[in-house]
């Protein structure tokens, strides 16, 4: 993987000490921590209805002490914003070719030296939409890594490492167990969250 602001000594600490005092400032409360069998792992975003997730989401990392790599759309990452997006741990998705993006993500993560958290929406979009998109699941189990059920709840102001979850290959029933845990959170844009079937 390339390198990332969460890899930059010198910017490391300053960006952490900033994040958790913003953070405070603004009533948001953080809770969980990463177990050692998760220093491997992907981590789902969502509810994902704003682009206020991804700062959000990235301080949070900060205020964690994670080492996080990102999936998005791949229009963020045009020229002249492609290095800076990069840099701040981005992994641009072409939503035609997810299948080859799924298989170097699992490649990605077992060949990693150290931690690597992998953090992916599976809305795929900050729009409202009723279907999960299941690459997150793929990677994980490809990678033989478990599966962080991570959530930022904007009513309650409250950022969450979550419960693990290990795939165990029914895809079918592990969607729907994971998707009935995500129901009662809130994103910025509530109305545009949707965890049903």
């Amino acid at each position: 993987m390339h390198r990332t602001i969460f890899t930059t000594p010198v910017v490391r600490p300053v960006l952490r000490a900033l994040s958790i005092g913003f953070l405070k400032l603004t009533g948001w409360r953080i809770e969980g921590h990463l177990p050692p069998e998760a220093a491997r792992s992907v981590l789902i975003a969502a509810p994902h209805t704003s682009n206020w997730d991804l700062p959000y989401t990235l301080m949070v990392a900060f205020a964690l002490d994670l080492n996080v790599y990102w999936m998005g759309k791949q229009s963020i990452f045009r020229p002249p914003f492609r290095g800076v997006m990069r840099w701040l741990g981005g992994i641009p998705v072409n939503r035609e070719q997810s299948t080859n993006l799924v298989a170097a993500s699992a490649q990605a993560i077992r060949a990693a030296d150290g931690p690597l958290q992998l953090i992916v929406p599976p809305e795929g979009t900050r729009s409202k939409t009723r279907y999960w998109k299941t690459g997150f699941y793929y990677i994980a189990l490809g990678a033989g890594v478990p599966i962080v059920m991570a959530y930022m709840d904007y009513a309650r102001k409250r950022s969450v490492l979550g419960p693990i979850f290990v795939p165990t290959g029914d895809v079918e029933a592990d969607m729907a167990a994971i998707k009935a845990f995500y129901a009662p959170f809130k994103g910025k844009n509530a109305a545009q969250f949707e965890s049903a079937n």
